[in-house]
Order: structure tokens, then C-alpha cells, then sequence
């Protein structure tokens, strides 16, 4: 019995001391940013265009992976008014029902990932989408981190409202091109 207990007893020693390889290096952190405010983000896309090539949608794919509990919001840019207001659009967008003989409908969607995000114009006839709502488009990506959305009642429909709540000023907005 004793040599049992001892065998035992060396055994466990000998396997909780083990060490075993090192481990692949985590994800680099967010070095100073403490609080949710800083991680709300607005990218700006110009000059989208949708068409076959791209199978009438784009991605964009974020600086770095935003926090699984992060919501992403999308907005077109739909019209620019006399006082050059603009007039921005929450996607999914309402059908657009075209008078084109042909009963075309557009609808603008999106999906997302904490990595990127796909915007993407439907059709029943894409080929048949008029240049002004497949070409040159403009969209606002938003990045509204999990505590804003349970902290705050936030005003969706108003991108100045929802760019207000965040803390973000259109200087914060984030320029980027399509490809």
C-alpha cells in the first residue's frame, strides 16, 4: 500500500510540474482605451459601384475586429437637399418599386462579422438598375459598441442624432475609397 501512495504521490508531482510549449501571442489590445466612447467608429465609402463584376456588392473589411457584442449599423446616402443637408438612409432600405415596364425592384442590404462587412444592392432585374442607383453611391458604416445600445436610447433613423450620441463629430468620420 505505502508503494502505491508513493508512486502516486511522485506522479502527481512529476505531472503538475510539466510545462509544455508556449502558446500561439494573443491579439494586441486596445492600448489606452478604456471605455466603449472610444471604440464607436463611422467609415465613409464613395463612389460604390454595383454592378456584375462585383455581383452588386461590396465588402469593407474593418481596421481591426470590433467585440462580437458591437452592433454595426449601414447608411446610404440617399439625397442632398437644397441647403446641402444630407439625407442619410438606414439600411435595409424599402424597395424601390422602378416604373420601368419591366416592374424592377432595388433594395439595399447588408450583413456583417466583427471583421467586415458586405453591402449589397437586390434586384429582380440587376442588369435593368438605373446608373443613378448602382453607381457612385455613398455609404456610412457605423460601429456602435454593446454599451451604447444597452446605456442609451439611441436615435437610429437620424445619422446626426446617432453620430451625437456617440461622441463622434463628422470630422471623426473615416474616409475610405471603393475599390
Amino acid at each position: 500500500m505505502k508503494k502505491i501512495f508513493t508512486l502516486l504521490f511522485v506522479s502527481t508531482i512529476i505531472l503538475t510540474s510539466c510545462e509544455g510549449p508556449e502558446g500561439p501571442p494573443g491579439l494586441d489590445g486596445l492600448d489606452g482605451l478604456d471605455g466603449a466612447e472610444e471604440l464607436a467608429a463611422v467609415y465613409e465609402i464613395d463612389n460604390v459601384i454595383f454592378n456584375d463584376a462585383n455581383e452588386f456588392g461590396i465588402g469593407f473589411t474593418f481596421p481591426q475586429a470590433i467585440f462580437d457584442a458591437d452592433n454595426v449599423l449601414v447608411y446610404r446616402l440617399e439625397d442632398v437637399t437644397n441647403d446641402n443637408r444630407d439625407i442619410w438612409e438606414p439600411l435595409p432600405t424599402a424597395t424601390i418599386f422602378l416604373n420601368d415596364g419591366a416592374d424592377t425592384t432595388v433594395l439595399y442590404r447588408f450583413n456583417f462579422t466583427n471583421r467586415d462587412v458586405d453591402i449589397l444592392l437586390e434586384s429582380n432585374n440587376p442588369n435593368l438598375v438605373p446608373a443613378d442607383l448602382a453607381t457612385g453611391q455613398v455609404f456610412r458604416i457605423v460601429v456602435v459598441p454593446s454599451a451604447f445600445g444597452q446605456a442609451k436610447n439611441l436615435e437610429l433613423q437620424d445619422m446626426e442624432s446617432l453620430l451625437s450620441s456617440l461622441n463622434l463629430k463628422t470630422t471623426d468620420i473615416i474616409k475610405v475609397s471603393a475599390n
